[in-house]
C-alpha cells in the first residue's frame, strides 16, 4: 500500500502540492498574526474584537480558518488524484494492472490523506508557535487559549485534523457519484457551510458530538467509495 502511496504521489506531481500548501500555510500564519495582534478584526468604533458567538478566544479563529482551508485543499487534491482521474480515462490503464481496483483506490485516498492531515497538523502548529511567539512582545486582541507544553494540546490537534481531513471522503463521494470534480469542490463548500457557519448564535462548530457522527458518514462514504469500485463501471 505504502508503495502504492508513493507512486500516486510521484504521478500527481506531489511537490506542486506541497509548494500550494506551504503558500497556504505561510498566509494563514500571517492573517492570524494579524487577527491576533494588529487589530484587523477590531470593531472601528469600540476598539474590540468584532467576533461571531463562540469565536471570542484566539483558537476558535485558528480552527475555523484552517479547518476552512485544508478541506477544500483536500477536496481539490481528491478531485484531481481520483475523479479527474476517471474523466480523463488514466484510470483505465491503472485498473488494467494485477491488483485489485479497491487497493488501488484506496491508496489514492490515503495518499491524499496522509498529505494533508500531515500538512493541516503541522500549519496548526506553526499559527499556534508564532501566535506564542508574538504574545512575548505584543498584547493580543483575542486571549491566548492553548497551552503548547500540555498533551493534550497536541492530542486534541491531532484529532481535529483527522476529522476536517475525513471529511473530505463526503465531497470525494458526491463527486464520484456525480461524475464531476466540481461537484467535489462545491461539495467541500457545503460541509464548510454546515459545519462551521453561525445563524445567529447557533453553530454546529462548538458542538462535541456533530463531529463525531460527520466522522463516521465520512468513514462509510469512504468504504462505499472503494467497495463499490470493483462492479461499478468507469466513469
Amino acid at each position: 500500500m505504502l508503495k502504492l502511496m508513493k507512486l500516486e504521489w510521484e504521478k500527481n506531481n506531489v511537490r506542486k502540492y506541497m509548494r500550494n500548501a506551504v503558500i497556504l500555510a505561510v498566509i494563514l500564519c500571517l492573517f492570524m498574526f494579524a487577527l491576533a495582534y494588529l487589530g484587523i478584526a477590531n470593531d472601528p468604533e469600540t476598539g474590540v474584537p468584532d467576533a461571531a458567538p463562540g469565536n471570542g478566544t484566539i483558537s476558535a479563529p485558528v480552527e475555523l480558518f484552517t479547518s476552512m482551508s485544508f478541506l477544500v485543499f483536500t477536496s481539490v487534491m481528491l478531485s484531481s488524484f481520483i475523479v479527474s482521474a476517471y474523466k480523463n480515462r488514466t484510470m483505465n490503464l491503472m485498473f488494467s494492472y494485477p491488483i485489485k481496483r479497491q487497493k488501488i483506490l484506496a491508496s489514492q485516498m490515503l495518499a491524499v490523506w496522509v498529505f494533508n492531515f500531515t500538512a493541516l497538523v503541522l500549519t496548526k502548529l506553526l499559527i499556534y508557535g508564532c501566535v506564542l511567539a508574538g504574545s512575548c512582545f505584543m498584547v493580543s486582541s483575542f486571549p491566548l487559549d492553548f497551552d503548547m507544553t500540555g498533551a493534550g494540546f497536541y492530542i486534541q490537534l491531532i484529532i481535529k485534523s483527522a476529522v476536517v481531513i475525513t471529511m473530505s471522503f463526503i465531497a470525494l463521494f458526491i463527486g464520484m457519484a456525480m461524475k464531476s470534480s466540481k461537484a467535489t469542490i462545491v461539495a467541500s463548500f457545503l460541509l464548510i457551510l454546515l459545519t462551521e457557519a453561525n445563524i445567529g448564535d447557533f453553530t454546529m462548530a462548538g458542538n462535541v458530538v456533530f463531529p463525531v457522527i460527520l466522522t463516521v458518514i465520512s468513514l462509510i462514504f469512504a468504504f462505499l467509495s472503494v467497495y463499490r469500485v470493483e462492479t461499478n463501471d468507469l466513469m
